[in-house]
């Protein structure tokens, strides 16, 4: 860690430092102490997948900032990654240790997101966030972040869903896939970075199918369909995407992370049979 720390004002008890200048492994040890009693469960990255995970939030560490004590002991911090095509940064994570927890300095650093995006042009800050996980929510809410929408996960066991091969769709490569969500990007406001290019393209073994107005990219863990990202501006593109899925995978588990939009495809697997997971998020903009 250098000595080039940046003041959070004149009168906080805290300094930041930019994500670079913090040794890795001491970063990665500060986040999986942040993470231990996650909502979800522990949050626990194996130190070698810690570079990947980074990148597959599209983490800019010379944006985001580390909060210090004042011995330079890591007290919290805000990932930060950036949203070109819509003009915003996004808030990747944001988490204190168990210990910092009440002393200001998570909601130090996202004042300083805030005011940095600010100086900076943007158009807006985005996150997501847990609905469930309501600390975190009306800390944002209290700096004017508002819910834009509500993103699901699912799952659907082997059978739930009925299988169908009738409609038009056809298998493409890792390039056209990212083309298709480049493009879509331009088009579709407000979709979640990890559906996006910027993070599918750090996929291994994935596989896409597309249809007018859809796209699907998944892979084969085990013996589950885990479905990266979905996308379907209709119906019937929706339809003919999981249904294939069902008939072409008939044993095999479908899951669906919780970063679904209903209008792009979630409330077809409802429709469908798929059972939404117990909690769900939130996807949360300040405009600037």
């Amino acid at each position: 860690m250098t000595a080039s720390t940046i003041s959070a004002n004149a009168a906080s008890p805290f300094s930041f430092v930019r994500g670079d200048e913090v040794a890795p492994e001491i970063l990665h040890a500060t986040f999986t102490a942040a993470f231990a009693d996650y909502l979800i469960g522990p949050f626990q990255i194996p130190f070698a997948q810690w570079p990947m995970f980074l990148a597959r939030q599209g983490v800019d560490l010379p944006l985001s900032r580390v909060a210090l004590d004042a011995s330079g002991a890591p007290l919290a911090f805000a990932f930060v990654a950036q949203r070109p095509v819509s003009n915003r940064w996004r808030l990747a994570t944001m988490g204190a240790v168990p210990a910092a927890r009440g002393t200001g300095a998570a909601p130090a650093l996202l004042d300083d997101f805030i005011a940095r995006a600010a100086a900076a042009g943007l158009r807006a800050v985005e996150l997501e966030v847990f609905a469930q996980n309501e600390r975190a929510r009306r800390l944002y809410e209290g700096r004017g972040f508002r819910r834009q929408h509500d993103l699901f996960g699912f799952v659907a066991e082997p059978g739930t869903i009925a299988p169908s091969t009738g409609g038009s769709l056809h298998a493409i490569d890792m390039p056209h896939l990212l083309g298709w969500l480049e493009a879509a990007e331009h088009r579709i406001p407000d979709l979640p970075l990890q559906v996006t290019a910027a993070t599918i393209r750090h996929g291994v073994d994935y596989h896409g199918w597309q249809r007018d107005g859809g796209q699907i990219v998944f892979s084969l863990p085990d013996e589950t369909v885990m479905v990266h990202s979905f996308i379907a501006l209709d119906e019937q593109t929706a339809r003919t995407l999981i249904q294939t899925l069902a008939a072409v995978y008939p044993e095999r588990r479908l899951r669906v992370p919780q970063l679904q939009r209903d209008d792009l495809g979630g409330a077809t697997l409802r429709a469908l049979g798929a059972v939404p997971l117990p909690l769900h998020q939130q996807l949360m903009l300040r405009p600037l």
